[in-house]
């Protein structure tokens, strides 16, 4: 008689997600030749990872997705609409916030799973926090968005007719990292 062991779900959760692309971070920062060191706990403040080479840290943040999409200003806009009423949703207000509680020696490791097979590595993004807030205040027509992604805005949305690239520098590479540490 064969016994069931557990009720496991095969799901690519939210945590799952952050966990992974933690490791896989982890991994390509290794393969450039830094050590990697990682941040014990759960939902550390800034940074995940801090990397190093000879006499050099830097914090890395990383944020994994597997639905195309970072949300990273959200947290910000009640009290950005607080600040300002009158703009209602503060889109840019609470990207502001966001890029203030960044610092410059910060870089963020956005790892994307969407329409990846397990046989195949994530596409991997870094950018700076000021690189970021840029992107995010581009989006649907200078409005601004609390999320990061590559995305075409539909009919009846505030963004129709443009759509969202992250920047094809940004995907990882030694190169990218000596533009953002240098």
């Amino acid at each position: 008689m064969t016994k069931k062991i557990s009720n496991h779900k095969n799901e690519f959760s939210s945590y799952h997600v952050g966990v992974a692309a933690e490791a896989i971070a982890a991994g390509q920062f290794a393969r450039l030749g830094y050590n990697v060191s990682v941040q014990y706990g759960a939902n550390q403040p800034e940074y995940d990872l801090v990397i190093s080479i000879e006499d050099m840290l830097v914090k890395v943040s990383v944020k994994g997705s597997n639905d195309g999409g970072w949300g990273l200003t959200q947290g910000f806009l009640k009290e950005a609409n607080l600040q300002n009423p009158k703009l209602t949703p503060n889109h840019h207000g609470a990207i502001k916030m966001w890029l203030d509680k960044h610092g410059s020696k910060t870089i963020f490791c956005f790892v994307q799973f969407l329409d990846k097979k397990i046989s195949e590595m994530p596409t991997i993004y870094l950018a700076s926090p000021k690189e970021v807030a840029e992107q995010l205040r581009k989006a649907r027509k200078g409005i601004g968005d609390t999320v990061l992604r590559n995305h075409t805005w539909p009919k009846n949305s505030v963004g129709y007719g443009t759509s969202e690239k992250i920047p094809d520098n940004w995907i990882f590479s030694e190169k990218r990292m000596k533009e953002l540490i240098k």
